[in-house]
């Protein structure tokens, strides 16, 4: 079969290559990939950026059709629409394992960076990792379970936001909208940010629904958060853009005992004013992948049609034009941009 594959570490080296077709081991699934969205992980291997242990296919964002079970699979039937989580291996052991965090396993392996993932035809996932698919999806749509794990894991399992909740999410990305959208879901009034570049996505934040899509470079958006929030701020921000501009903005825009969570990733130490933290009695979280609660809870907000993932589908390529697509990913031209796999 033809992947997308990390040949060898340093950057670059990503090639579209002739690679065994896998088969499934004792507990493993073999799924035939439908759609696999290019994640900013993705572009982080490929210029050597994010730890990876080549050669590897990547590609984690997917869903697919199950057409073999490995030894001792139950509860899983050959044909059936599914996604899975990206997680691929944990010990199973640890205090993260055994608490459901197994995200923050010290070993975990996952798909696309130290297991080979699903920008190919065929992938392999444990069986216990697989989620069907809602039936109002597509696999387009579906493709786009995993940050709406992400997302739901940040906003409805860690952070926690309650109905009449100001909430202010940095970053007009597939992930902010998504977390705007989840955050809209549990029955937050939602303010979305972005610069002038983000003004087509501004627009359709405000088409799914947020309260205020701010242009940064025209309008003041702290003052505009602490007028909604009577003078105080918001009560909840999601920092989804990786800016490290957008952090200082949150923490300004927070109100005194408030809550911040951090979704984006820098690649780099930032600096920030962190004394605020203290200054307002913050309550500060990350969220690092996602678990089993984030999936089901991202799953069952998608399948009700609270959570709309077509829009956020902006360019669809074959796996064989993976060049041009990562090229207009990190242009950040458009917004979640899928492979399509070929042959079998």
């Amino acid at each position: 079969m033809k992947a997308l594959v990390k040949v060898q570490k340093g950057p670059g080296f990503l090639k579209y290559i002739d690679f065994p077709e896998p088969y499934p081991g004792p507990g493993e699934v073999k799924i035939q990939v439908k759609a696999c969205g290019i994640c900013g992980t993705d572009l982080h291997i490929w210029h050597d950026e994010f730890h990876n242990v080549p050669p590897v296919v990547l590609g984690h964002e997917f869903s697919g059709i199950v057409t073999e079970l490995g030894e001792g699979v139950k509860g899983i039937t050959i044909g059936q629409k599914v996604v899975s989580e990206v997680v691929f291996q944990t010990c199973g052991i640890c205090r993260a394992c055994k608490t459901g965090y197994y995200n923050l396993c010290l070993t975990r392996r996952g798909l696309g960076w130290s297991a080979n993932g699903a920008f190919a035809p065929y992938t392999l996932v444990e069986a216990k990792n697989i989620h069907s698919m809602p039936e109002n999806l597509s696999f387009e749509e579906a493709a786009l379970s995993e940050p709406l794990a992400v997302s739901a894991c940040a906003v409805s399992e860690l952070t926690g936001v309650t109905a009449g909740d100001l909430v202010l999410v940095t970053g007009p990305g597939p992930i902010g909208l998504l977390t705007a959208q989840i955050a809209l879901a549990e029955g937050g009034r939602v303010i979305i940010t972005g610069a002038t570049a983000d003004t087509e996505r501004l627009c359709l934040a405000q088409e799914l629904g947020v309260h205020a899509a701010v242009n940064i470079d025209k309008e003041d958006a702290i003052g505009l958060a602490r007028q909604w929030g009577d003078g105080l701020g918001a009560d909840v921000v999601f920092e989804c853009s990786g800016a490290p501009a957008a952090v200082r903005m949150g923490l300004e825009a927070v109100r005194r005992g408030g809550k911040f969570m951090q979704v984006g990733l820098f690649s780099h130490p930032i600096e920030v004013n962190f004394d605020l933290v203290a200054m307002k009695e913050l309550k500060v979280f990350g969220v690092n992948s996602s678990n089993w609660r984030g999936w089901n809870r991202g799953l069952r907000l998608a399948g009700q049609g609270k959570v709309r993932l077509r829009p956020l589908i902006s360019h669809t390529f074959p796996l064989s034009n993976w060049l041009t697509a990562f090229e207009i990913a990190e242009s950040k031209q458009g917004l979640k941009i899928l492979l399509i796999p070929e042959g079998e």
